[in-house]
């Protein structure tokens, strides 16, 4: 049957008012990234979908799905996506994307691949004359090895972004002794993973010296909560341990997650599960979240079942 004009023109608008009512996909990706700050993932994977339908092209919402998926735990799925949000990157996120993929194989402590997207992010940075963040990087490739249990390397690794630190231009004192808690902290925790608890002690008297150098500022407590629950934990001074970690920032997962483990430790399971879950309601695609929210899951499911 043939249409009449009429009709073809009316089918025409129709379709111009449907284009006209779709999200944009930009909107799409915005609408996704609320729905991951409230929780609600699968929710927000949804309209991440919908916006690479909308626009396969978009590197926005290719990377904003694979992080959801990676906090799902769809690793091998999030990672087709992270890889076309790597080949789609603009001038200045490809560094971004290549971090993204690097936390994505952290999740799984996938440390040699892991290694492959944050190595070339650190030799950029030093290329750019970032040393900032080439420090930043190396300390976050020195936290995957120690997490991983490849203590030489993560040695390795904290000493880079230690040297990276000190190079900084124009560092007020304060600063430079900042970069020094950073460097003392890293080898309390992995001198206490290797089993030489006595040594790291020795690191948190050196950290606890600088920290009173630099007027014992808030940000620096808060670390400094980190350090000493950590020891404890890994030393099973598990009291130490809950009292401490109890006072840091337990809206890191990894602080939350590692509470939960010093609760575990003892035998109060109720506690432990509390912490659990709290780490599982925080949805930072981070280092800290890789290591710690496989580990929250895997304890919760065994629990039900």
């Amino acid at each position: 049957m043939r249409r009449t004009p009429l009709v073809v023109c009316f089918a025409a608008l129709l379709s111009v008012a449907a284009r006209a009512q779709a999200p944009a996909p930009e909107d799409l990706v915005k609408q996704g990234r609320a729905l991951v700050s409230q929780g609600k993932l699968d929710e927000a994977i949804v309209q991440y979908r919908q916006a690479i339908r909308l626009s396969p092209q978009s590197f926005d919402a290719r990377l904003a799905l694979g992080i959801a998926l990676d906090l799902q735990g769809q690793y091998a799925e999030a990672r087709t996506h992270l890889t076309e949000a790597i080949r789609r990157a603009p001038a200045g996120a490809r560094n971004q994307a290549l971090t993204a993929m690097g936390i994505s194989f952290a999740f799984e402590s996938r440390a040699t691949d892991a290694l492959k997207y944050f190595e070339p992010v650190y030799t950029q940075q030093l290329a750019d004359q970032d040393l900032g963040g080439a420090a930043a990087t190396a300390n976050a490739i020195g936290r995957l090895y120690l997490e991983t249990g490849d203590y030489p390397s993560s040695r390795r690794w904290y000493d880079n972004g230690g040297q990276c630190g000190k190079k900084i231009d124009g560092l007020p004192a304060a600063e430079q002794d900042l970069w020094e808690m950073r460097w003392l902290h890293a080898q309390a925790r992995i001198a206490v993973r290797d089993g030489k608890s006595d040594e790291a002690r020795k690191y948190v008297a050196q950290f606890e010296q600088v920290m009173q150098r630099r007027g014992k500022l808030a940000d620096d407590n808060e670390i400094y909560r980190y350090l000493l629950g950590y020891v404890s934990y890994y030393s099973k001074d598990y009291d130490r341990a809950i009292a401490e970690l109890a006072k840091a920032n337990l809206g890191d997962p990894f602080m939350s997650n590692l509470l939960g483990m010093a609760y575990e430790a003892k035998g109060d399971l109720s506690n432990a599960r509390q912490y659990y879950r709290r780490t599982l309601d925080l949805n930072a695609h981070s280092l800290p979240n890789a290591f710690a929210r496989p580990r929250a899951r895997a304890k919760l499911q065994a629990a039900s079942q």
